[in-house]
């Protein structure tokens, strides 16, 4: 176990049982209920018409020169989402709270494909309702949750989801090359329901964008922030220009890491209808781990590339 961990995994053992105790106290589980209620009803609805395709385009040359000079993004393989209709595409993800793969992904499909095409994104509630993000929905991006994504597919969209979610998001920067969706497989139901093909969207470079010590797992059961907000992860991680922080809500610059993404080959709607979720999971999991090996062994230095 890393040294950085060993403080984490100690305090674990202490911590959960006191989450326990307190959460068994009389009158405060309806507290708890008032509270995640009240943080459930601030998340915005999907309303798929809050995409903004003319302020995409306005917005889309200068992010795309950010994202080629700052994070020297490179994305391969556009040309295997199929050209129409609803698709599903998953991805791994990095890069805490600020990912520059969605980020680049985002701004690259809306390049080639073009912005009148419907594309939306998935993401964590918390996300979509903080203040001043609300221009990510004005991009497509929506809270991630089965109703949602069903919509944006029924209603001929593509869409992007992270399977692995906070819990991959802010693994430790050592395990930056590890695919890993922390047995989340939903995905694979709602691609079978809507009976559209999955592509996979591999990437690399977004989990050197700062240094991710700890998930924080403990820390989100000491703080209840998993059942009040669906939150699993308080991270600990080292970013400028605050040096070491607990959580990464706080507004940080992310490191110009080079981001490398590249979309393999996609799973037919037919082969899904008439597997288990298990081989379709294993077999997605396999592409993308594949690809970020191949694509990890070309960088030759962290952040450079």
């Amino acid at each position: 176990m890393p040294d950085g961990c060993v403080a984490a995994a100690a305090l674990q053992v202490y911590c959960e049982p006191m989450v326990v105790n307190i959460t068994a106290m009389p009158g405060l589980g309806d507290a708890l209920e008032w509270v995640k209620h009240e943080i459930s009803a601030r998340v915005p609805k999907a309303d798929l018409d809050q995409r903004d395709a003319d302020y995409i385009l306005e917005q889309l040359p200068g992010l795309w020169l950010l994202a080629s000079l700052y994070f020297r993004a490179d994305v391969r393989g556009l040309d295997r989402i199929p050209a129409n209709g609803p698709v599903l595409m998953v991805g791994n993800h990095s890069g805490g709270n600020l990912p520059p793969d969605t980020f680049v992904f985002t701004l690259a499909f809306c390049s080639y494909f073009g912005v009148e095409r419907p594309f939306y994104q998935l993401a964590h509630n918390l996300v979509v309702s903080m203040p001043g993000l609300g221009s990510l929905r004005k991009f497509g991006t929506v809270a991630a949750n089965h109703d949602n994504a069903t919509l944006a597919l029924a209603s001929g969209a593509a869409l992007l989801v992270y399977p692995g979610g906070d819990y991959e998001v802010f693994r430790p920067s050592w395990e930056r090359h590890d695919v890993d969706f922390g047995g989340r497989k939903g995905y694979v139901k709602l691609a079978r329901e809507a009976g559209v093909p999955i592509v996979p969207i591999a990437s690399v470079g977004g989990q050197e964008a700062a240094l991710f010590l700890d998930r924080g797992q403990w820390l989100a059961k000491l703080l209840m922030v998993d059942k009040l907000a669906r939150l699993k992860s308080v991270p600990i991680l080292f970013a400028p220009p605050w040096g070491l922080t607990v959580s990464d809500f706080i507004p940080r610059l992310p490191l110009p890491t080079k981001v490398v993404i590249e979309v393999q080959e996609p799973i037919d709607a037919a082969d899904i209808a008439n597997a288990d979720d298990d081989v379709i999971n294993d077999k997605v999991l396999a592409s993308l781990q594949g690809a970020v090996d191949r694509l990890g062994a070309e960088r030759r230095f962290p952040v450079i590339g």
